[in-house]
């Protein structure tokens, strides 16, 4: 929820359909304008996202979406899913990575539970998907998943 106050003007987030869902919250970012994709419907995701690159195209809007598809508490990164790449690849739009350090030591799941704790966020350059085709997409997500394990790896004090 902080995000929405620290994201950049024209800037919209992607989530699972099931955030619309969680009371509260769910209401706080349909209100904030979060673009709901159904991870179910593999069909139904990529129109979303087709619709989304469009936008971003002619109206100049930024998305941040969060690769790796859902929470992680083991301190590493998850394997990134594609569709950020697809979109990034079909807008012809750089790829920005933001890489958070981890909250394993502030962060109960078993209680669902944070308790007091420091973030440290860095912006990485970006990465450029221009002439980028679909068939360089798992390049690109290979390149940014090792770019931003690494940063993790620095930022929560921890080897690669």
């Amino acid at each position: 929820l902080g995000l929405m106050e620290v994201l950049p003007d024209d800037c919209v987030q992607v989530g699972k359909k099931e955030l619309m869902y969680a009371g509260t919250v769910g209401l706080i970012i349909y209100l904030g304008g979060v673009i709901f994709i159904n991870r179910k419907s593999t069909t139904s995701a990529k129109m979303v996202m087709a619709e989304v690159a469009k936008t971003m195209a002619t109206d100049n809007v930024k998305v941040w979406v969060y690769p790796e598809g859902t929470r992680n508490c083991t301190g590493d990164l998850l394997p990134f899913k594609k569709g950020a790449f697809h979109l990034a690849v079909q807008a012809q739009v750089p790829v920005i990575p933001v890489v958070y350090s981890s909250f394993t030591t502030f962060y109960n799941p078993k209680k669902n539970l944070f308790t007091s704790g420091k973030i440290k966020v860095e912006v990485l350059p970006p990465i450029e998907t221009k002439g980028l085709t679909s068939d360089d997409v798992s390049d690109l997500t290979d390149r940014c998943f090792c770019t931003m394990r690494e940063t993790l790896f620095r930022l929560s004090g921890r080897p690669s």
